[in-house]
């Protein structure tokens, strides 16, 4: 952590308690962010200027501190504050211009072994996870690290069904739609009206009129009569008539209806 060890070293001094070592590393993060401090104390003062070190006076009360920031390209004045509450710090950083607080809680002894607070190298026992809190935590929205999207409880089950679906080798797929067949001819369109008892499929069917089947007729007509089998008339016209044979003579039919 580039530039801490040098804020150290110049207020070792003033770093007499645990709670002082944490403060002192929270002031580095809001200086890397972006941020410039102007003094301590929730009301300026005259004279004062931004800086990357802490205020004279930064440590006078163990149980409340209070420094005060801007970025460096705009006044927007930011107040940090600091409450011991036995072994925790609470932060509040307060944006004067819009009321937004944002906090953290931090319990010391996690993060700053108190024997060892003249020491950089060993006073801080895991700086990495403090820094990452004050980024994530306690920071301005605008300025905190974008966060991955994620997914809702449901998206990741209807994620995880669809994955094990696919990578079962046994499963047949649905289909919800018709297969699309190849050729300008539709499935068991071919051979289709003639399994159409009615014809209903245009032409074709079962049970034919050959009297009304559309094709030519022969020059018999069973209306006129049989020699020697039917007389004229016995036949009424339009009737189906099936001789059950060649028409010929002594040979029986029939018709209906």
């Amino acid at each position: 952590m580039a530039g801490l060890e040098v804020l150290f070293t110049c207020v070792r001094g003033s770093i007499t308690c645990p709670q002082d070592a944490v403060v002192c590393l929270v002031h580095w993060e809001m200086i890397k962010s972006g941020y410039r401090c102007i003094g301590s104390g929730d009301e300026p003062r005259g004279g004062e200027r931004r800086s990357e070190l802490l205020p004279a006076d930064w440590s006078s009360n163990k149980e409340l501190y209070s420094l005060r920031y801007t970025p460096t390209n705009t006044a927007t004045p930011l107040l940090l504050k600091a409450i011991t509450v036995d072994s925790t710090l609470i932060f509040n950083l307060m944006d004067s211009s819009t009321q937004q607080v944002s906090d953290l809680t931090v319990n010391i002894s996690d993060h700053v072994d108190a024997d060892q607070l003249s020491s950089f190298d060993r006073v801080f026992k895991d700086a990495e996870s403090l820094s990452e809190k004050v980024r994530t935590q306690l920071l301005p929205p605008q300025d905190r690290p974008a966060q991955p999207e994620r997914k809702s409880q449901r998206d990741e089950e209807e994620e995880r069904r669809r994955r094990g679906e696919d990578s079962d080798p046994l499963r047949i797929p649905s289909r919800r739609t018709q297969p699309q067949w190849p050729g300008p001819t539709p499935p068991f369109a071919a051979g289709g009206a003639d399994l159409d008892p009615f014809g209903s499929r245009g032409g074709g069917g079962m049970i034919v009129d050959p009297l009304r089947s559309g094709y030519p007729r022969s020059g018999f007509d069973p209306s006129s009569g049989i020699p020697d089998i039917l007389p004229p008339g016995a036949v009424p016209p339009g009737a189906r008539f099936d001789p059950f044979g060649p028409i010929g003579r002594h040979r029986p039919g029939g018709f209906d209806f």
